[in-house]
């Protein structure tokens, strides 16, 4: 079964975000201050006891002039179709408008079940005004205080509760996403990479909304294919605005094991495609920079050098990333492509034994120690790997407060010279000497 869907809806300063972030917890990135990288917290992975589930939270709805504009409209219908429980959240101390009517209205309209959370539950003053909100004919209310955690519990469990525990997913295959802003060729990327074999093993329904999981046969070995942009023919208004287009591409960044950013080679690179690379970025994906539309270029080998440099200046909190130029369209430079994802994938597994890691990192702080702060300078006493995809490594010093990002950097730059981890994330996380795992 796969991942359900709760989606936060209503009018603006009712507390949705802080009950966004509430559930959320706190969420760190792989680098902190990666530059280029936008924090937009419109979604998230949540987990609830042993149930995991997607988080997504939208725009505030005001609905009293009626100027219910179509970016509103899309950022909510999309919500709203990729849910499969809305909490609704209301204003207690403000009590109930003629906005949370109308929501209520629309919401009723939808075949989803609808929480309602009674926020700003603090005070006398807010309690005389929850009873007006059962006015609004739904089912289940919670009175809660998103800022201060009160009644939070009580809202996840029981918007979980015919939730499945220990979600995991069935196909062991290697899962390759594509992913990018509208019209960069998505599709006919999937298309030429099915046709590239000429073997589909079963095309399926995917275990998530706007994805279609497509098993393909690479060198006798089999592989999943995630289109994002499968599932579009009802909902083309959406994609007029590609802030919102993001969303459909973050649960199959977070379900596959590689992703394929695809760039228009006719456009250039937009903030957008770095948008959606930060999400590739911060879910720890290995990542292969597909510039398609190659065919239309004319003098490749001088644009080839320009899309280099682009992609540099552009993407350098992923510099390790794999690049590829192709045409999907006419197939030209397709075989290309899977040796750099295969590349990408097996490095992301890849295991380094304590001792050369030690050793990696005790010469690089005795090349370049890192600066002193305050009179304290920082010590490095073991690292060792503690996990894989993507692989991490654990650094345990003095005072974790003492790395400054540069170091960081510096220090992440030294194990890829020495150890080929390109195509794939790696994280270095520094501990305090004796801190426990939480």
């Amino acid at each position: 079964m796969a991942k359900q869907t709760i989606c936060l809806v209503g009018r603006p300063n009712t507390g949705k975000s802080t009950l966004f972030n509430r559930i959320v917890g706190k969420k760190v990135a792989i680098i902190e201050d990666a530059p280029g990288v936008t924090r937009d917290r419109i979604y998230s992975q949540a987990l609830y006891k042993d149930i995991p589930f997607y988080l997504i939270d939208t725009g505030g709805i005001d609905l009293s002039d009626g100027d219910f504009n179509d970016e509103i409209r899309m950022q909510v219908s999309i919500g709203i179709d990729e849910a499969d429980t809305i909490i609704f959240v209301v204003d207690a101390k403000e009590g109930l408008t003629t906005s949370d009517l109308l929501i209520r209205d629309m919401l009723k309209k939808q075949n989803k079940r609808v929480i309602v959370a009674i926020n700003k539950v603090d005070s006398n003053l807010s309690n005389e005004n929850i009873y007006e909100f059962y006015s609004l004919g739904f089912d289940d209310y919670v009175n809660i205080s998103a800022e201060h955690g009160r009644g939070v519990n009580e809202l996840l469990k029981l918007a979980t509760e015919n939730y499945e525990e220990g979600y995991e997913e069935f196909d062991n295959n290697i899962k390759i996403s594509v992913i990018g802003r509208p019209n960069v060729g998505k599709s006919s990327l999937v298309n030429a990479l099915l046709n590239e074999e000429r073997v589909i093993v079963s095309p399926v329904a995917g275990t998530t909304r706007d994805a279609i999981d497509t098993k393909f046969i690479y060198n006798k070995e089999e592989y999943t294919l995630i289109d994002t942009a499968g599932l579009r023919k009802k909902g083309k208004i959406f994609e007029a605005v590609e802030k919102y287009s993001l969303l459909r591409s973050m649960k199959a960044i977070d379900r596959s094991d590689v992703c394929l950013l695809v760039l228009d080679a006719t456009t250039g690179i937009v903030e957008h495609d770095k948008h959606i690379a930060g999400y590739a970025l911060e879910a720890g994906k290995p990542i292969v920079i597909v510039v398609n539309k190659w065919d239309t270029i004319e003098n490749k080998d001088e644009d080839m050098k320009e899309w280099k440099k682009d992609i540099k200046n552009n993407f350098q909190f992923m510099d390790y990333a794999k690049v590829v130029f192709l045409s999907a369209q006419t197939k030209k430079r397709i075989h290309t492509l899977m040796p750099e994802v295969l590349t990408s994938y097996n490095n992301s597994i890849k295991e380094v034994k304590t001792n050369i890691i030690n050793d990696i990192i005790r010469d690089a702080f005795i090349e370049t120690p890192p600066a002193s702060f305050k009179g304290k300078k920082l010590k490095v006493y073991f690292t060792h790997q503690s996990g894989t995809k993507p692989p991490r490594f654990d650094i345990e010093v003095n005072s974790k407060g003492l790395v400054h990002f540069s170091y960081y950097r510096y220090l992440e730059n030294k194990i890829r010279e020495n150890i080929d981890f390109s195509g794939t994330p790696i994280i270095l996380q520094f501990k305090n000497k004796g801190e426990q795992e939480l």
